[in-house]
């Protein structure tokens, strides 16, 4: 019987993992998301494509003048309207966002820092600071997100994540040029907390009113994660405005979240220092609480 030829395997197998290797970067998917990479579990469970983070691909990161999601300092965004929990009831749930004045470096990028305040019922259930940053081609990335979350005024979790941590990957929080009938796209990915979200590009050119103004030509972007496939939050983008409205669609939706902007305004400087204060308040309880993820990074600056 002929002996198997191991060199020639060998060769084949080499050949067949530069092809595999080759067909990613030419589709746009990093080595982690083909399956390719240094082989933690976290890799091989990505269920679809992530786009490829470049950090040589942010010229000037915090400055984010996206049409569709501008983030300028000082820009103060709140939210009004219900969650439906799951067991039927109806309960009021206002969001606020800050965007700071605080920068923050993530995979050797600097990123845009928000605070976000979520109350339900007039009860603080949830602060957090998350991170942002565009690139050269008009695209913001998500960089990830540190959540407290609280129940009766005491703290109960902190689900961070953050890209090049326990696997984490950004991910795309809003395209350059939005466009119908195209792919969906992860909004980043944290397999140590379940952040699966991906979002897709739903409607164009739509009109909608809430209580700061009535838009029109709004994008409207679908969001979903792998936990709830059948069901997806409906956001509305207006041009050089931002996310003016929130709705939902499908089924299996634990909570279905139906906001509206109520108010969008800009801070004074005494008031964008107070806000600044106690984001660096909610970093350090941060540093205390996320001895794994957020304690690898660096301080927001």
């Amino acid at each position: 019987m002929r002996r198997p030829d191991f060199r020639l395997a060998f060769l084949l197998a080499a050949g067949m993992l530069f092809l595999s290797l080759s067909l990613a970067a030419c589709m746009g998917v990093s080595p982690a998301a083909s399956g390719a990479g240094d082989g933690d579990a976290e890799s091989a469970d990505v269920p679809q494509e992530l786009a490829i983070f470049d950090a040589g691909s942010f010229g000037e990161p915090t400055t984010i003048d996206n049409v569709w999601l501008p983030m300028q300092p000082g820009a103060r965004f709140v939210y009004e309207g219900t969650t439906v929990k799951e067991d039927g009831e109806v309960v009021p749930h206002r969001v606020e966002i800050y965007i700071t004045d605080l920068t923050k470096v993530v995979g050797d990028v600097r990123s845009v820092v928000s605070w976000d305040l979520d109350y339900t019922n007039d009860e603080l259930v949830e602060a957090e600071l998350a991170f942002y940053a565009q690139a050269d081609d008009g695209t913001v990335w998500h960089l990830g997100q540190y959540p407290e979350e609280y129940e009766d005024g005491k703290f109960v979790d902190a689900p961070a994540w953050i890209h090049g941590i326990e696997g984490a990957h950004a991910g795309i929080h809003m395209q350059a040029d939005p466009q119908p009938d195209t792919p969906s796209y992860a909004q980043g990915w944290g397999p140590a907390v379940d952040w699966t979200d991906r979002g897709q590009v739903d409607q164009v050119g739509q009109q909608t009113c809430v209580p700061v103004d009535c838009y029109e030509d709004v994008l409207v972007i679908a969001e979903t994660s792998a936990s709830e496939p059948d069901a997806e939050q409906l956001k509305y983008y207006a041009r050089g405005v931002g996310n003016v409205r929130v709705g939902w669609r499908g089924e299996g939706e634990t909570t279905q979240e139906v906001l509206e902007l109520v108010e969008y305004s800009q801070l004074s400087p005494e008031e964008l220092a107070g806000v600044r204060a106690q984001a660096l308040e909610l970093e350090k309880s941060a540093y205390e609480r996320s001895k794994d993820v957020y304690a690898q990074t660096s301080p927001a600056e």
